[in-house]
C-alpha cells in the first residue's frame, strides 16, 4: 500500500536493524526514523508554555549531532526524516516504539488523518530522572496503517488543516 500509494519518503522496505533503534517496513506498519533537529526544552528563560502564544524561549535548538540528550522529566520535540502523504481512504497512528518506552522516553500518540501530508512532528518525553539519549537517523516510532472501505468525508487537506507540508519543526497552532 506504501509503495503503490507513494506514502512514504524515502522509503525502507525492510526493517533495518544492526545496533541501531530499528526502521523501516514492519508487520503491519512502518518505523519512523528521527531527523537531526531538535528542539529541547528549557525553563531558562522562565518562559510559559502557552499553545495560543508560544514563545520560542522555551527551548533551545540543537542540530546536526548523531544524538541529543533530553534532561531528566523534560520533553523535545523533532520531525521524521520520512514524508508522509496519507491517502484519503487511510488512517495513520503513531505510536513510540518500544525500545524507548522501556527506557521512560515516550512518544506522544498521534493520529495521521486522510490526506494529511509532512514530516511529522515527533513529541517526546523523558519521563526519567536520568539524562535521556536519543539517536538521530535511528527509528523513533511506529505507525500503523488503518485502510478504510470507502474515502473519509472530510479529510484534512478539506479542512486546510494548519500542520500539513511540513518540513521542519513547526511550533503549536491555533
Amino acid at each position: 500500500m506504501a509503495q503503490e500509494h507513494d506514502m512514504i519518503k524515502p522509503f525502507e522496505e525492510n526493517l533495518v536493524r544492526g545496533g541501531k533503534v530499528s526502521y523501516g517496513l514492519s508487520s503491519y506498519g512502518y518505523d519512523l526514523r528521527v531527523a537531526d533537529e531538535f528542539k529541547i526544552f528549557t525553563n531558562v528563560h522562565s518562559a510559559v508554555v502557552d499553545p495560543k502564544k508560544f514563545d520560542e524561549n522555551s527551548f533551545v535548538d540543537v542540530k546536526g549531532k548523531g544524538h541529543i540528550l533530553i534532561p531528566p522529566n523534560s520533553f523535545a520535540l523533532t520531525r521524521s526524516i520520512e514524508y508522509l502523504k496519507i491517502p484519503r481512504d487511510v488512517l495513520g497512528l503513531c505510536i513510540g516504539k518500544s525500545t524507548y518506552a522501556r527506557c521512560g522516553i515516550l512518544v506522544n500518540v498521534t493520529p495521521l488523518q486522510p490526506e494529511w501530508e509532512g514530516s511529522l512532528i515527533i513529541e517526546i518525553s523523558n519521563t526519567t530522572p536520568l539524562p535521556a539519549k536519543i539517536y538521530a537517523g535511528e527509528g523513533i516510532a511506529e505507525i500503523i496503517f488503518f485502510k478504510s472501505e470507502s474515502p473519509a468525508e472530510k479529510s484534512y487537506a478539506d479542512i486546510s488543516g494548519a500542520y500539513s507540508h511540513q518540513t521542519s519543526i513547526v511550533l503549536p497552532k491555533v
